[in-house]
């Protein structure tokens, strides 16, 4: 089964044909909300907001060790992170569609491991390529399919928030090879692979990173929200074609 966890401008399914909500307690506490069992393109699909239905859990807030678990317990075996980035390079616009290739950490403090007892052995995960190869090339063939253009690849920088960087800062995650900036990637990406389950991400482009472009002077937040209701009707279009697919296999 499928799930989604939805982010900034996604807090909901418009199309998911709800049949159940489940509230699911864990070993690592509360999920960032209940969990919808839903029907879309006649597939089974889970859905979580990784922010809440009110998106009230800041990034660093989120409890990802909870969400995580919480989906592989009620029978996800593949999931499709969508999480807003500011663009770094030159030539990504609001609007853009990034399918990420790998992921680079900044964040800290969060809890990032299920192996962290001193009750169990030292557990290591190979973490070479963090998106799932399979599921991102069906984001990008999805996307074809339909007609979107997205880019293939893209290096992804998780930071800590919820403020936003500084432009020095984007200037240094930019020389460490950094293409698009986030908050949410990690620890979401490493979970997934420590629970065995195939994970990619659909980065939607809110608006350029500081120092870039528009946002040469001061990030403006006043067309934020235009932006993400026009790209997410895009990437609800690439999750149903993949949805379609993962449910014949």
């Amino acid at each position: 089964m499928l799930a989604i966890i939805g982010g900034s401008g996604l807090t909901q399914l418009s199309s998911l044909d709800i049949r159940e909500r489940k509230v699911i307690r864990t070993p690592y506490g509360e999920p960032s909300g209940v969990l919808s069992f839903g029907r879309l393109d006649m597939r089974d699909v889970l859905f979580l907001p990784r922010h809440g239905y009110g998106h009230n859990i800041p990034p660093h807030r989120v409890n990802y060790r909870a969400n995580i678990w919480a989906l592989k317990e009620c029978g996800a075996r593949c999931i499709v992170s969508i999480a807003s980035v500011g663009g770094i390079r030159a030539d990504l616009n609001p609007g853009d569609i990034v399918i990420p290739h790998q992921i680079m950490d900044y964040t800290w403090g969060r809890k990032s491991t299920y192996f962290d007892g001193t009750d169990m052995p030292v557990k290591h995960v190979d973490f070479t390529h963090p998106y799932d190869e399979e599921l991102r090339r069906q984001l990008v063939f999805s996307a074809a399919a339909a007609g979107i253009s997205v880019w293939d690849g893209g290096v992804y920088a998780a930071t800590q928030g919820p403020r936003l960087e500084t432009a020095a800062e984007i200037d240094r995650l930019e020389r460490d090879g950094a293409e698009v900036v986030g908050m949410t990637g990690m620890p979401e990406a490493v979970l997934a692979r420590e629970l065995e389950l195939a994970y990619a991400a659909i980065n939607p482009v809110a608006n350029h990173a500081a120092g870039r472009g528009k946002s040469a002077e001061s990030v403006r937040f006043e067309h934020l929200g235009e932006i993400l209701q026009e790209v997410m009707g895009r990437v609800r279009i690439i999750v149903e074609g993949v949805i379609g697919v993962i449910g014949k296999e």
